[in-house]
């Protein structure tokens, strides 16, 4: 069994853009090496621990302080936590990661057009006919990450050598022993 200490793991990005596939791919293999994992997806934490909350700034902030401090008590007892979140808000995110701690940022960069292409539910369709107020990157704004611990470029790597960069930083960070890859 790979050694490991709690931490959260933050994929960030526009909706599309593979925060949920690499999360998806860096489980895989965390939990294939015996490793003590959760996952809160967005979607899944607004449909169950903060539905009610819209998609106004102040909503949109506390449902990431929310998922938050789940992700705080999960990591504090030696658990990783995977993220996969848009948490548009530079500022947000950052009073997470400090909060948090032991706290890894991944910035999933596509392009909005590559984000656009790859839109299976077509949200960004009905966003940009005035149908959905408030998308992030269309009427609403999207903040990057100013110092990620990582960056995936998912117009111009794979999705192995995404989840590669992710678990290697976590070896780098200490939080675990051995690859999991």
């Amino acid at each position: 069994m790979t050694e490991q200490r709690g931490v959260t793991v933050w994929f960030t990005g526009l909706s599309g853009a593979g925060k949920t596939t690499i999360r998806m791919a860096v489980e895989e293999k965390l939990r294939a090496a015996s490793l003590k994992v959760e996952v809160l997806d967005g979607d899944v934490v607004r449909e169950n621990l903060t539905k009610g909350l819209g998609f106004s700034k102040a909503d949109r902030d506390e449902n990431i302080r929310r998922i938050g401090f789940v992700s705080h008590l999960l990591t504090r007892n030696g658990v990783i936590v995977l993220v996969s979140a848009i948490s548009p808000y530079r500022d947000v995110r950052q009073q997470v990661r400090e909060q948090i701690g032991n706290f890894v940022e991944v910035f999933v960069n596509a392009p909005l057009e590559v984000c656009e292409r790859r839109d299976v539910k077509g949200l960004y369709r009905r966003a940009r006919a005035g149908e959905i107020k408030h998308f992030t990157g269309i009427d609403d704004p999207y903040e990057p990450p100013d110092h990620a611990e990582v960056e995936c470029r998912t117009d111009l790597e794979t999705l192995d050598e995404s989840a590669t960069k992710v678990l290697q930083s976590l070896v780098n960070q200490g939080y675990i022993r051995h690859s999991a890859g």
